[in-house]
């Protein structure tokens, strides 16, 4: 049991937290070991984010202090909240990969960690992000392979058309 003080601290480490944040995310921690916590901590450090494990109540507090709407009495889970100082973008790519990382126990559903995402909320936008475009954006791959895959699509044309020419020139040599 914590104590009040101690509750205290960790609402004035939310505030903190909360006010550098441009992005939430809420995920469930259930089953998860330590080690686990570790890696993804290290993880989103990676990703200027930082997972903060506080009380269902005292966050619901906080969050009720910034305006955000979030019922965490709906949850009977164990909620940790991701804070993020970039784009929800930035943070859902890491998050995924961590729960989609874990290893499935025999009978579970291939899905059944992604399941741990349960939403989140865009600061910036004042908006919430539901689980699933979390997972959706986090599957996406990164930036510079999108780009490179968009210039492959744009080069294409040009490179058949290239060896069009190529070809016929040949011909006409012949």
């Amino acid at each position: 049991m914590r104590t009040k003080a101690q509750k205290q601290e960790d609402l004035k480490k939310g505030r903190e937290l909360l006010e550098k944040s441009q992005a939430l995310v809420f995920v469930d921690f259930t089953k998860v070991s330590t080690q686990g916590l570790r890696k993804l901590r290290a993880d989103l450090k990676a990703a200027n984010a930082k997972l903060f494990i506080i009380k269902k109540r005292l966050l619901s507090l906080l969050l009720k202090e910034k305006g955000i709407e979030f019922d965490t009495k709906a949850q009977k889970l164990s909620l940790g909240v991701v804070f993020s100082e970039s784009d929800s973008e930035a943070v859902s790519g890491p998050v995924y990969k961590f729960f989609a990382g874990l290893e499935v126990p025999e009978g579970g559903a291939k899905d059944m960690w992604a399941k741990h995402i349960i939403g989140g909320y865009d600061v910036k936008a004042k908006a919430p992000v539901s689980a699933e475009q979390i997972v959706f954006i986090g599957k996406l791959p990164p930036r510079e392979v999108l780009l490179a895959q968009l210039l492959g699509m744009l080069a294409a044309p040009l490179r058949s058309f290239m060896y069009l020419v190529q070809e016929k020139s040949k011909q006409q040599t012949q």
